[in-house]
């Protein structure tokens, strides 16, 4: 079984940055990819960013490229979200996750309905 914390959320003001962190514990993770997604009140848990478990490849949500970038240090099993300008908008609650892709591009399988594990989401929240 694999846990996954989530670390790094907080008050920002618009503009500003914020870098989250996702330690995986329990399992090994070599063929997992991995990803942040997010959910804002009352909207749906959308992708954020996923980063292949094979060669880095990476995706990003298209309102927030440019913005934020996603990374890996697999020696302490953790991944990165480097978010930078970020906008109210950008207020959600960030989960952390973790997925096979099997034959698959991660860009294809960075999605709320391909994930095998969650962390339990830390809050993000831009505000003046």
């Amino acid at each position: 079984q694999l846990q996954l914390v989530e670390s790094g959320g907080g008050l920002v003001q618009p503009g500003g940055s914020l870098r989250l962190s996702c330690a995986a514990s329990g399992a090994t993770l070599d063929y997992y990819a991995r990803g942040w997604f997010r959910q804002a009140p009352g909207k749906e848990r959308e992708a954020v960013s996923c980063i292949s478990s094979s060669d880095n490849s990476t995706v990003y949500a298209d309102s927030v490229k440019g913005r934020f970038l996603i990374s890996r240090d697999r020696a302490k099993k953790t991944v990165y979200l480097q978010m930078n300008s970020l906008k109210p908008e950008d207020t959600a609650v960030y989960y952390c996750a973790a997925f096979g892709t099997g034959r698959f591009p991660v860009q294809r399988m960075c999605a709320p309905n391909n994930i095998d594990y969650w962390g339990k989401g830390t809050l993000v929240t831009v505000s003046a």
